[in-house]
This record gives C-alpha cells, sequence and structure tokens, in this order.
C-alpha cells in the first residue's frame, strides 16, 4: 500500500478531478466509505454521536457521515468548530444533512457522547491550532469519548509526523485512499490508535510517480516457494551467524534458534570459547565453531583465520549480535566484511564496531544488510536519537544510497529501503521492545538470504514476518508478559502461513 505526503494524495486527487470526477462526487465517496468503515467496527445504533468539522474540505466528508449515521439509526449532532461553510462542496453537504434533520451546535460540551468523530482538519494541519480549534482539540482529549479520526488526526502533519499540543489522539483513524506520513512516523503515530484505508475509487493511473509502500502479506507470501519433495538441507542454505560472547550469550542462541525456525538448512554457530558452554547448552541442532577469546570473553583478534575459513562455506552470514564492542571485534568485523563471499547481515554490535570506520561499507564487494535501531543509527550519522524519529524515511533512504547497503531501521513501523525504493512496515507492537528482538530478526533475515531470497527481499519479509509474530505473541501472552522466546516458539508454526 502507498504512503503519500499532503502535497502528493492532492496532486492525485487534482488529476482524478481533472480527468473522472467532480470534488463533490469524490466527497460523497469518502464520506459514505468513512461511514461504512466506523459502523462495521463500532455499534453506532442510538448511540450519542458529535461530527466535528472545520471550515474547509474535510468538513465536507463529515457532514455528508453526519446524514448518514442520522439515517442509520444514531443519535448524531455536527459540531461546527469555526463557522459554516463557505467552500461549495462541503456546503452542499452541509445543508443536506440540516434538511435531513441533523441538528448543528456550537457547544463544546462532549461529556455526555458516546463517539466522536474528528473531521476538523484532515491533511491541511500544520503548526499549532488557533484558536478556537485549540480549546477544542482540549475538549476532544478530555472527553472519554471514543475518537475516529477521518484520514488523519486533528493536530497532526501528515507530511512530517509532527503534532501539536493537545492533538487529537485517536482511537481508531480512517485513511482515505491512502496511508500519510503521519500515519507511520512518529510521534504522529501513536496518535492514530488502529488505522484502516479505504477506497473511494480514484483510478490508478491517478498515480504518478515513486511512493513509499508499506510490506504486504501478499507480496511477502509471493516471495517464498514451494519446497521440493526430494530436497535435502543442502537446497535451503548455509548460515554463518558470528555472534555472542560471554556476557551476552543469549544472542546467539536467539539469532540462531531464529534462524533455523525460519527455514535454514544448516546453521553454524561461531562463538568465543568461553560462551561455548551456555550457548550449547541451549541449542541442540546448529553446528558450532568455538574460537579463541580474549580476557573480556569476546572474540579474540587471534580467531579471526578460524572465522574467515567458514565464509566460503557459507550463504550468509549474521555479525555482530551480542558480540560486544571492543579493539578485538572491532578487527573481527572489519575482517569477515573483507572476507565475506555472501551477503552480510550486520546487526549491533557489528555495527558499533565500524562506527568510526564507516566507509568500509563502500568497499564492500558483497551485499550488506545493516539492521540499526534508532540509537545505533543516530550513533552512525553523528545525530541525536531525536532527530532520527523526525525523519526516519529520509536518514534511512539516505544512508542506503550512500554506502551502497540494504538499511533496516528498526522499531515502530521498520523502515527498509535500499536507498531507491522504500518500504515500511505495519505489524509489530510494543511489547517486542526488549533486549532479544532485534537478534531474532538478524537470524531470521539471514535464514531467507540463504534459502535464496534476495537481500532486499529477505529483509522484507523477515521485518514483516517476525513483527506479525509479535502480533501474535502479544495475543497470547500479553505486551508486557511476552518474551523472545515465545516469539521464536511460535515463529515456526507462522511460517507454514508462507508455505
Amino acid at each position: 500500500m502507498r504512503i503519500l505526503t499532503a502535497d502528493e494524495i492532492r496532486r492525485v486527487e487534482q488529476k482524478c478531478f481533472e480527468d473522472y470526477s467532480t470534488e463533490a462526487e469524490l466527497m460523497l465517496r469518502a464520506g459514505t466509505a468513512c461511514f461504512e468503515a466506523m459502523t462495521e467496527k463500532y455499534d453506532m445504533v442510538n448511540k450519542r454521536v458529535l461530527v466535528l468539522c472545520g471550515n474547509g474540505k474535510n468538513a465536507g466528508d463529515g457532514f455528508v457521515i453526519a446524514r448518514l449515521l442520522w439515517c442509520y439509526g444514531a443519535d448524531a449532532k455536527i459540531v461546527l468548530c469555526d463557522k459554516e461553510p463557505s467552500i461549495a462542496e462541503p456546503l452542499k453537504y452541509y445543508n443536506e444533512a440540516i434538511s435531513s434533520g441533523v441538528e448543528v451546535t456550537q457547544s463544546l460540551d462532549f461529556t455526555d457522547c458516546d463517539y466522536i468523530v474528528d473531521c476538523i482538519f484532515g491533511i491541511g494541519f500544520h503548526g499549532e491550532p488557533r484558536a478556537p480549534f485549540d480549546k477544542v482539540f482540549e475538549a476532544v482529549n478530555a472527553s472519554g469519548a471514543t475518537v475516529i479520526s477521518v484520514d488523519t488526526p486533528s493536530g497532526t502533519d501528515a507530511t512530517t509526523g509532527k503534532v501539536c499540543a493537545n492533538c487529537i489522539k485517536a482511537d481508531f483513524t480512517i485513511a482515505i485512499s491512502t496511508l500519510k506520513y503521519c500515519h507511520i512516523l512518529p510521534p504522529a503515530n501513536s496518535y492514530c490508535g488502529e488505522t484502516v484505508t479505504v477506497n473511494i475509487g480514484i483510478p490508478e493511473d491517478c498515480y504518478e510517480g515513486e511512493y513509499v509502500n508499506t510490506i504486504e502479506k501478499s507480496d511477502v507470501k509471493a516471495m517464498f516457494k514451494n519446497r521440493d519433495k526430494n530436497a535435502n538441507k543442502g537446497d535451503f542454505g548455509h548460515q554463518l551467524n558470528i555472534c555472542g560472547s560471554y556476557k551476552m550469550f543469549g544472542a546467539a542462541v536467539i539469532a540462531a534458534e531464529a534462524a533455523l525456525r525460519s527455514g535454514a538448512g544448516l546453521v553454524k554457530v561461531t562463538v568465543p570459547e568461553t560462551a561455548y558452554p551456555l550457548v550449547a547448552s541451549h541449542l541442540t541442532q546448529p553446528i558450532f565453531n568455538p574460537v579463541l577469546n580474549n580476557e573480556e570473553g569476546t572474540f579474540s583478534k587471534y580467531a579471526a583465520a578460524g572465522i574467515l575459513s567458514d565464509t566460503d562455506w557459507a550463504d550468509s552470514i549474521v555479525l555482530g549480535c551480542g558480540m560486544g564492542v571492543n579493539d578485538d571485534t572491532r578487527e573481527i568485523t572489519e575482517a569477515v566484511l573483507r572476507g565475506a563471499k555472501c551477503p552480510v547481515i550486520l546487526d549491533a554490535d557489528g555495527i558499533n564496531c565500524i562506527k568510526e570506520s564507516i566507509s568500509i561499507l563502500k568497499e564492500i564487494k558483497v551485499p550488506i544488510v545493516l539492521t540499526p535501531h534508532p540509537g545505533e543509527m543516530a550513533r552512525l550519522i553523528s545525530k541525536q536519537v531525536a532527530e532520527i524519529q523526525e525523519s526516519r524515511i529520509e536518514f534511512a533512504a539516505d544512508f542506503a544510497k550512500e554506502n551502497k547497503i540494504i538499511l533496516v531501521l528498526k522499531g515502530a513501523n521498520t523502515v527498509v529501503t535500499d536507498g531507491y525504493s522504500v518500504f515500511v512496515n505495519t505489524t509489530g507492537n510494543p511489547g517486542m521492545a526488549m533486549g532479544g528482538s532485534g537478534d531474532m530478526l538478524s537470524g531470521m533475515i539471514g535464514a531467507l538470504v540463504a534459502q535464496g531470497l534476495s537481500p532486499f527481499d529477505a529483509a522484507k519479509a523477515a521485518v514483516y514476518i517476525h513483527g506479525l509474530c509479535g502480533d501474535l505473541c502479544a495475543q497470547i501472552k500479553s505486551k508486557r508478559g511476552m518474551l523472545v522466546c515465545d516469539m521464536t516458539e511460535q515463529l515456526g508454526a507462522l511460517m507454514s502461513d508462507f508455505e
């Protein structure tokens, strides 16, 4: 699914007006589609519903919704937050709503309503609200009603994802035609609640140019081929995991477990000798290669030869999970990157190890998938985490393009990009925000690469399935109670959805 800025969707709609329909026709379709989405979600018959409208075109959708709710059996009223409409199309539907019997009020007493439908601004909002809208926003958030926002919650910037003071916090947002950036970028994405998209019949040829897209399950399923009846373990790839240390052996366990449950044929786990007993006590299926450790319990630089000897064997390499950061691990990381003959998934401490030598990425001849969280991304490009979060897509795409890598910028709505195409994930939940979740993802990406997916497709598929697995575990265990081991246990069965 496409994700558009405010200007991009305006151009799409203008193209539709020029070639296919009037603004009034499109407004009616938008209001009708939103009415259908909200009444499918909620039982609004005999419920008190306040439809809040401003003085722009988003109000037109609201007037259509108010009339349809009234006819449907809801006790619906229009709340004019500013003044009566003056634009022709909204005025038409305002008059139709009044003619149907819908009451109009300007009262900001929202204490005795069941639902509030927010049609105040839509994609036109930016900056801070002027009076009287500042008071309206406060009243909505203090009402205790279920809030439904049409297209975007009022107070969010559709393009940047920024929010104003007292931004309306929706329980349910109905995006019209496509998602907007505020639905997937922080902090606005946390104000949207559950988000659905409705199709209002804009023809495909109105969408001109390249857009950011969401990762869709149908696209992920299409990446997987049926396994041949006569296949053997060698047909599903050799994955080399260079991960773990004495203090962080769990990262190696999680990455290997995730790789195995994602279908890798053979997984070799290379760990420092001091961590080997700990890792081996939790895993039985992988091949192990214990190598020299230093006094910190991490890889010793003298282990390089033993590690590099396996690079010819591997179809994918996962490097860095729980590895620790010191002079020895920096040397090991650079040696593996330079010696690799297959795609490398560089995660966690592997990323931190190249922070001071980031130019090495441009020298590597094999595909690299980098999987930073916002803190690691901030360190890589000398920015603050808040800056990264404000411009996740731009920073991710620019970095990937400059360094000729695939970047997976983790977090809510993980971004996957090769610098040219950008995809945003919509699966996952806050319960996954815990140590080890990223190690699991790296193991999954490596396994899909080993099985023959392109690194870009593997990253997209793994990110989507990883989030889906988190959503499943949240239903079973709760967001607070779920563990990464719960996710890896569910992963194997979940993969059946993609066979």
